[in-house]
Parts: C-alpha cells; sequence; structure tokens
C-alpha cells in the first residue's frame, strides 16, 4: 500500500501537480531582474568571503546554496548588529553562539563564525531533513519549530508554517529569491519534495510517535546495525533513517556518526547500546560466512 501511494505522489511531482499543491509557500516571491541583480551584485562584491564560505559548506558535504543564508542574513557584513542583537555575517545571538563555543567577540570573526555556522546547519538538517526546515529554525529557533510541528501536527513546512512568526516566513520567502537568483532554486525545492514524500510514507505513516517531538544525540560507530537498531526499540527502520538523514553514508564513509533519537527512545537506546552493538557484530559476522 505504502509504495502504491509513493508512486501515485512521484507522478503527481513529476507532472508539476505536486508542486501546485504547496506553491504559494515553496515559490519565490520576487524573481524580478532587479532583484535577481541585487542578490548576483552582493555576491559579487564579496567573492573572498563567498568562496571560504563554500569551501567551508563543501568540506563538510553541506550544499553551496547555504551562502545564500548569509547573503540573505547580512549581505556579508561582519560588523552588521541587529536590532534584536545578532551579530555579524552569520548573525549569531548570543545564546546560540555560546551553544556551539563561539565567544561573543568571535561572532564577527568571518572565519570562526562561518565554521561554528557549518556545524549548526549539519546539525539542523540531520535533525529535520531538508533545507527549507533548516533556514526557517536558524532564524526562530527550533523551539519555535517545534511548537508549530506540533500545533499543525505535521513535520512539513507548507503545513506548519502558519504557526511560524512573520519574520520566519519571510526569511525563508527571501531565502527562496536569493536561491531563484543564483539559479539553485530547483535543488532546494528539489530536496523539499523528497524529504516530505520521505516523511508523508514513512515518518507519519509508521509508529504513529509525534515525529515533532524534540531529539537528543549521541554517538555510534559503524559497527552498529541500523535495522538492529530499530528492531531492539521498537520502531521502523525508515523512521530512524527520517530522523538522521544521510547517517548510512556518514557511517561508510568516516566509520562513526551522531544519532539521533526522539527523547523518550534516547534512555531506552542508552540501557541497550552494549547489547545492539554485540547483536550488531555477531548477526553482521554471521551473515557474512554465508
Amino acid at each position: 500500500m505504502k509504495t502504491a501511494f509513493r508512486n501515485i505522489f512521484t507522478a503527481l511531482m513529476l507532472t508539476g501537480s505536486f508542486a501546485m499543491m504547496n506553491g504559494q509557500f515553496l515559490e519565490p516571491s520576487d524573481t524580478s531582474e532587479s532583484s535577481v541583480r541585487r542578490y548576483n551584485n552582493i555576491i559579487n562584491a564579496n567573492k573572498e568571503i563567498v568562496e571560504f564560505i563554500e569551501y567551508s559548506l563543501v568540506q563538510k558535504g553541506l550544499p553551496r546554496h547555504l551562502r545564500n543564508l548569509a547573503l540573505i542574513e547580512s549581505h556579508f557584513n561582519r560588523n552588521i548588529t541587529s536590532g534584536a542583537g545578532a551579530v555579524g555575517i552569520w548573525q549569531f545571538m548570543t545564546v546560540h553562539a555560546n551553544q556551539y563555543g563561539l565567544t561573543e567577540q568571535n561572532r564577527t570573526d568571518v572565519y570562526k563564525s562561518t565554521k561554528t555556522a557549518v556545524v549548526s546547519l549539519g546539525n539542523l538538517y540531520k535533525k529535520y531533513g531538508d533545507w527549507i526546515t533548516v533556514v526557517a529554525a536558524y532564524n526562530c529557533g527550533e523551539g519555535n519549530i517545534a511548537k508549530a510541528m506540533q500545533n499543525a501536527g505535521s513535520t512539513q513546512y507548507h503545513i506548519y508554517s502558519k504557526y511560524l512568526p512573520a519574520e520566519t516566513i519571510n526569511h525563508v520567502k527571501k531565502y527562496l529569491n536569493a536561491c531563484y537568483a543564483t539559479g539553485e532554486l530547483e535543488s532546494v525545492l528539489n530536496n523539499y519534495n523528497s524529504a516530505r514524500l520521505n516523511k508523508v510514507f514513512f515518518t507519519e505513516g509508521g509508529s504513529g510517535r509525534n515525529n515533532a517531538a524534540p531529539l537528543q544525540e549521541t554517538e555510534i560507530n559503524a559497527g552498529f546495525n541500523l535495522d538492529i537498531i530499530a528492531d531492539e526499540l521498537d520502531v521502523d527502520k525508515s523512521e530512524i533513517l527520517a530522523w538522521n538523514p544521510g547517517i548510512t553514508e556518514e557511517l561508510q564513509k568516516k566509520g562513526e556518526s551522531l544519532l539521533y533519537l526522539p527523547t523518550d527512545l534516547m534512555p531506552d537506546f542508552l540501557l541497550k547500546k552494549n547489547k545492539i552493538l554485540s547483536r550488531s557484530i555477531r548477526e553482521g559476522a554471521h551473515v557474512q560466512q554465508q
């Protein structure tokens, strides 16, 4: 049944009907020549900073279009301070900066603030799985995102966004405008649509768990088998993957990864962690021998 529904929605997406379902939320609001020219002029005027940001993003496996977040946040002005007290090209608030070990003074440091922003954005993507929600969360905070998702009963931006602050909704629109100007809008929307399909048919259709619930993190290595983690926690593996986008590739590439689980599941995992690892190694060896 899930496969049939996936095929229907995939067909809708390919024919354009899917985009129409959420077009009012996920279309740029300004595609004028003046808007495109303005964004690109700012990028061209800050080539050295832009190149460093893009290098830092690619180095961590993140898309270049995230450079547009700094573009709309500050126009790459390291000395800018918002009315709310956010500072630097990435507009770090003191609490957000301290969370990642960035001192208040270093918020204006392009090198240090960019390195911090890359880590923060990577963590947000692991938690939410789509760049639209990442941009929204970066603007208004994870607490507001959690409340909006809970109020809407959905983890999909085009549904829960009506519960977000108007400033955040406008921020996402600016991001889409910037990505249109840099020719990267299609990539952003494809990412959202792919994540949305996954959330509709797996995350929300699995155990019935509230997937807007806060997540906690712990470290695992490549010895852990995701199928066994799912079995021991009595959840679908698809839910593990929805909470942890890209974890399979990261375990294969780096041999370790952060594992994100809902707060109510984390104690159970930590209690069974050694058992899960032992079982993963034992059953993995058994498969190899076959």
